[in-house]
């Protein structure tokens, strides 16, 4: 399964905070918007996400079609075909996707834990 970037999105409490922690640790902006209050840091390449407000959990995310530069892999697995997957391996899913769409799209599978994991492709 090739599943793309992977990152950690978490929820923070105070995005301005987190920003500052993470720059810290020598981690910088590599996309988002502070006021609209979700940034992807990045170290080397290394990704996490900071969300304020848009989840109540940590998140382990990737996106297929991208590596961790977010730049598109021309050989990578559909979040279709991935969602077709886990569907006959009897996974538990948190949201689903039309598997008859195609581009962007994206999907949330939990782990046995409940520790969700979305599927975000952007192409």
């Amino acid at each position: 399964m090739k599943l793309g970037a992977f990152s950690v999105s978490l929820a923070v409490k105070d995005i301005k905070a987190s920003k500052e922690f993470y720059e810290n640790l020598g981690f910088s902006v590599f996309v988002g918007e502070i006021g609209r209050k979700y940034l992807i840091m990045k170290n080397q390449s290394t990704l996490i996400g900071l969300f304020q407000g848009m989840f109540e959990n940590n998140i382990l995310t990737f996106n297929p079609g991208w590596d961790q530069d977010a730049n598109t892999l021309e050989d990578y697995d559909d979040v279709r075909k991935i969602q077709k997957h886990l569907k006959a391996k009897n996974a538990t899913f948190a949201s689903e996707i039309d598997a008859a769409d195609s581009g962007p799209a994206s999907f949330v599978v939990l782990d046995p834990d409940g520790n969700a994991i979305l599927i975000d492709q952007h192409i």
